[in-house]
């Protein structure tokens, strides 16, 4: 599948438009996973035309999840950029790249997902800003919320839940801590039964929201799917900014 992905990247894409790659990401998102054993359930409609996906974020498979279910620009952190062959492909697939830790640079990258959006395009983000075990989730960030406040295109929360033949919160799907990406990989290949749940909510129109209500309302929105008991806006609104 990586040959195959290269070999797209390099003889395919340089030929074709965002459409046409788009449609060929979602493909190779769906054999990747097939390919890991996973299987792959979609809840949900998706919303036509241009859309900001924001997703609760548990591993690295995040991507292929929700690229094969509505193919999409992810906004990710500029590590991933780096990864041997890996971050090629993902550069290609249009990534857009981000130095979390340099908070300046959000506002370049909210230039740029505010202009994919007014192109009609699809972008995805994970406003935590690094992976969960799944279990709950993280304060979001609300930076990066700004394009869609800005441009008054709809945001459209989805949960995304990995479960296995072992518990319903699956231990072998989270990149956390100093796992690499060799370790996680044999953690996803050796779990029986590893399903991955991508449940689209319903789009929220954005027109005379902020940044932070944005944020605040998608959190409460995705934990409330994901079944979870917390009482998020306290601490959205703590690191919304």
């Amino acid at each position: 599948m990586l040959v195959r992905g290269i070999l797209t990247c390099a003889f395919v894409f340089p030929f074709i438009g965002p459409a046409q790659r788009m449609w060929h990401v979602g493909k190779f998102s769906k054999h990747m996973l097939a390919a890991m054993g996973l299987r792959l359930v979609v809840e949900g409609e998706a919303h036509p035309g241009p859309v900001l996906l924001v997703s609760n974020h548990v591993s690295w498979l995040d991507i292929l999840a929700i690229d094969a279910s509505q193919p999409a620009r992810f906004v990710s952190k500029a590590d991933i950029r780096r990864w041997p062959v890996i971050g090629w492909i993902v550069a290609c697939g249009g990534t857009l790249f981000i130095e979390r830790e340099r908070k300046r640079d959000a506002m370049r990258v909210v230039h740029q997902v505010a202009e994919a959006l007014q192109r009609g395009q699809v972008i995805a983000m994970f406003p935590e800003g690094t992976t969960s075990d799944g279990h709950g989730l993280l304060p979001f960030h609300a930076n990066l919320l700004q394009a869609a406040a800005v441009t008054h295109v709809p945001v459209q929360p989805i949960a995304l839940r990995f479960s296995d033949a072992v518990s319903p919160v699956s231990a072998a799907a989270p990149f956390i801590g100093d796992t690499n990406l060799m370790q996680s990989l044999w953690a996803i290949v050796c779990a029986r039964g590893l399903q991955v749940r991508v449940q689209r909510l319903p789009a929220m129109a954005t027109e005379g929201l902020d940044r932070r209500a944005i944020s605040e309302r998608t959190r409460i929105q995705i934990a409330a799917a994901l079944g979870l008991a917390e009482k998020p806006a306290a601490a959205a609104s703590a690191c919304a900014g």
